[in-house]
Parts: C-alpha cells; sequence; structure tokens
C-alpha cells in the first residue's frame, strides 16, 4: 500500500473525482463564469443533442475517420513487425526509423504535415504541373479527412509495431519448425499458426487504436482546426469547441459523457470478442 498509494491518489485527484464533478455539470446550464448562477435542467441538455446537427455530424467523421485509420495502422504495424523480425540485415534501424515518429508531440505533428499538406504540396503541383494530385490538401473537405488519415497511421503505425513485434518474438519456435517440417507454406504459417497465437496482441494494439483514434484531438486541433467547414471536426474537438470556444459548460460536458459511454461500450466489445479468440499456450 505505501506504493500504490501515491499513484491512487493521484488517479483518484485528476480523474476520478473530476469525472463524477463532471457528471454533475452535465446537468446544468452554466457558461463557466465563477459568479454566474448554475441553471439545473436536468436532462434537457442530453435531450438537445438528439437535434444537434453539428455534434451529429462530427460523430460521423469520428467513425469514418476510426474505422480507416484503425485498420491501416494495424496493417501497416503487422506488416513493418514481420518484416523487422525477419532476416533483415537493417532490422534494427528499421525498427529504429519506423519508431520515431510516434516520438514526436501531437500538436508539433500536426503543424509539420500542415506545412507540407499546403505549401510543400501547393510547391510540387505548380511545379509538376500534377495539380490534380499535388494541392492544398486541407482546403478540400474530402481530401483534408484522408490528410488526418494518413498523418494518424504514421504516427501510431510504428508504437503498433513495438506490441506486434513482442507478441510474434513470444511464439516458441518449435511449433513454427513443426509447421514447416509438416509443409505448411508462408501464408499456412501466417494465418493458421502466428495469427492464432499473436491474439493477445491483436486484443491490445486495437484497444490502443480504437480509443485514440475516437478520442483523437491534438492532430486534429493543429492539422486542421476542424476545417474545412467543420468538414474534419472529430468529437473530442466539438467538445472541447463547445466549452471553452461557446462557454456551454455544461452542455459541452454533456457530450463528453455521451462520448465516454460510446467509447467505452465499443472498446469493452472488441476486448471481448478477441479475447475468445486468444489461444492460451500450455
Amino acid at each position: 500500500m505505501l506504493f500504490v498509494f501515491p499513484l491512487l491518489f493521484v488517479f483518484t485527484t485528476v480523474v476520478i473525482i473530476p469525472f463524477i464533478i463532471g457528471i454533475g455539470y452535465s446537468f446544468i446550464s452554466w457558461d463557466g463564469m465563477p459568479l454566474n448562477e448554475k441553471i439545473f435542467v436536468g436532462f434537457a441538455n442530453y435531450i438537445q443533442l438528439l437535434s444537434d446537427s453539428r455534434f451529429i455530424a462530427s460523430a460521423g467523421h469520428t467513425v469514418i475517420f476510426t474505422i480507416f485509420t484503425v485498420l491501416l495502422i494495424n496493417i501497416l504495424g503487422l506488416t513493418f513487425a514481420l518484416v523487422v523480425t525477419s532476416k533483415l540485415k537493417v532490422r534494427n534501424v528499421a525498427r529504429t526509423m519506423l519508431l520515431m515518429p510516434y516520438l514526436i508531440g501531437g500538436l508539433i505533428l500536426g503543424y509539420i504535415w500542415k506545412f507540407i499538406f499546403t505549401d510543400v504540396f501547393k510547391f510540387i503541383g505548380e511545379t509538376t504541373g500534377l495539380t490534380g494530385i499535388f494541392f492544398s490538401w486541407l482546403l478540400n473537405s474530402k481530401y483534408a479527412l484522408v490528410a488526418m488519415i494518413i498523418v494518424t497511421t504514421w504516427q501510431m503505425a510504428g508504437y503498433i509495431m513495438i506490441i506486434y513485434i513482442n507478441g510474434i518474438q513470444a511464439m516458441p519456435e518449435d511449433i513454427i519448425e513443426a509447421a514447416k517440417v509438416d509443409g505448411a507454406g508462408f501464408w499456412q504459417t501466417l494465418f493458421r499458426i502466428k495469427f492464432p497465437m499473436i491474439m493477445p496482441s491483436f486484443t491490445i494494439c486495437l484497444f490502443l487504436t480504437l480509443s485514440n483514434c475516437f478520442k483523437i484531438f491534438d492532430v486534429n486541433f493543429s492539422l486542421t482546426g476542424g476545417g474545412p467547414n467543420n468538414a474534419t471536426e472529430m468529437m473530442a474537438m466539438n467538445i472541447y469547441n463547445e466549452i471553452f470556444s461557446l462557454n456551454n459548460y455544461g452542455y459541452g460536458q454533456s457530450k463528453a459523457i455521451i462520448f465516454f459511454i460510446a467509447v467505452a461500450i465499443i472498446t469493452l466489445i472488441q476486448v471481448s470478442i478477441t479475447k475468445k479468440r486468444e489461444v492460451v499456450m500450455q
């Protein structure tokens, strides 16, 4: 208890208590000013969500972004892991280079790629004449969302690769060798031997990518700012704007509670499904 108490104290004061207070805020109407009155409105904030077209649109953007980004991150992360655990001579250098994007902060990363997608792409388009591909992506609603998917995938794939590497290296070599002796090819070994044994890594990676993509804010804030015309505004940024730009603390907090419940349900379902497919090694 001596070692656990400091962490438990910090977690309680920073997470648990503010979360409980936030639930209370979701039932009031308040502009955030300490001297102004807090008006109890019951479930009116939650009812208002049903007709909030901007919040519903941000939920749609978030779902589309999450589906494509989770798939790309895990496919690339697993591919990278298979490559760097092979007999590749530069595998250690490749592992380091692939992990480096994750070490860059999300806000800084967003500003770097914002320069690339606007100034650099525009310059390349004007120089090469390929203006149909190279133009200011962030000024186009469809391409701006694609840009967010690319940046987030580029950032997260290396980190997810590390988790898959641990799962691959933990596989018993005798099982792989036995499969080769029995005549199993590369694809048979991959899908029937390796994938089932690294299912715990799939569980962790899917959980991390799902939760992080649903909660994406820093890249959204610095790369697109939710634009153009709110076409890339994710749910986290919509909540941020509601509270800190429009000063609707109570209504914004009700959005945050619904957002928390939605993410919790989706991730719990994902974990329960992938857990059932894990292979218990004797």
